[in-house]
């Protein structure tokens, strides 16, 4: 679930900046004339975003009636009218493109995850997540990977500790930087460690890394570090995965996938708000 304060902010602030100080077009509408849309599937998508769509016309005006025939996480077949909106019609119309874009963006992002964690949880792997959202949309994005059966990474930096290559570059060595973690750890944080080569990922597992990212090696190397795994670490395998070479990643033995994709450059689902005639 979304925390209600951030979304209520996040939704106050891309309504002022979709409508400005004033919608000039709708003042060619009788402000007392009603009527009802409905949103309507172009395309076969997993839905997410319901509760921030019915904020944005909560908010533009507390009068309309918002509801849906859905709720996250289902599936919403091309042709359906999925959700309503009742009320002021210039009302509608001013609030359309905010609950749009963000209907759009999240169920775009629900999909994707739907899609991809089917395929790796059939080799026992869970698709995460990173860090590479939308500033100030966060918790809107992570939300919708949840959504779509993927599983969050770190929410923020305090989430956890996790030595990547800049890290080691300053700190020396992947030995040092591990050993400089474990002095910070607490029994509630595990020490995970970015490596990019065999030689890295060995010097890892005789550090003491608790969770190892094998980062962007190719398949062959990965089936090469699966047979240096030691009881009680995971692994991740993340960096230069794409829609296209996913397959190729799918290998027994690895825990996770982590995809920026996922959220940095997910195609947007499409939808559309249409006034009943």
């Amino acid at each position: 679930m979304i925390n209600p304060v951030i979304l209520k902010k996040v939704v106050n602030d891309a309504l002022q900046e979709d409508i400005g100080f004033l919608d000039i077009t709708n003042e060619i509408i009788d402000r007392d004339l009603t009527g009802r849309a409905y949103f309507l599937a172009k395309e076969d998508f997993v839905i997410s975003g319901i509760e921030v769509a019915k904020e944005v016309f909560k908010q533009l005006d507390g009068e309309l009636v918002v509801s849906f025939n859905k709720k996250d996480g289902d599936t919403v077949r091309r042709g359906d009218r999925f959700g309503f909106v009742e009320g002021r019609l210039c009302s509608i119309l001013t609030a359309e493109r905010t609950a749009l874009n963000f209907l759009q963006r999240l169920s775009g992002i629900s999909t994707l995850c739907s899609l991809l964690s089917k395929k790796a949880g059939k080799f026992g792997i869970k698709i995460l997540d990173t860090r590479k959202t939308t500033p100030l949309l966060r918790s809107f994005e992570k939300y919708a990977v949840k959504v779509g059966g993927a599983y969050n990474h770190r929410f923020s930096l305090t989430d956890g500790i996790l030595i990547k290559d800049n890290h080691i570059a300053v700190i020396g060595s992947v030995k040092k930087a591990i050993s400089l973690a474990k002095e910070k750890k607490t029994a509630l944080l595990k020490v995970a460690v970015e490596v990019k080569n065999l030689k890295e990922l060995g010097e890892a597992i005789k550090a003491g890394a608790d969770h190892i990212m094998l980062d962007n090696m190719s398949p062959e190397d990965i089936r090469k570090a699966l047979s240096m795994k030691k009881n009680g670490i995971t692994y991740e395998v993340s960096g230069g995965i794409n829609s296209e070479n996913f397959d190729n990643y799918l290998i027994k033995g690895i825990d996770y996938i982590s995809l920026g994709f996922l959220t940095h450059s997910v195609k947007a689902v499409d939808i559309s708000l249409e006034i009943e005639g």
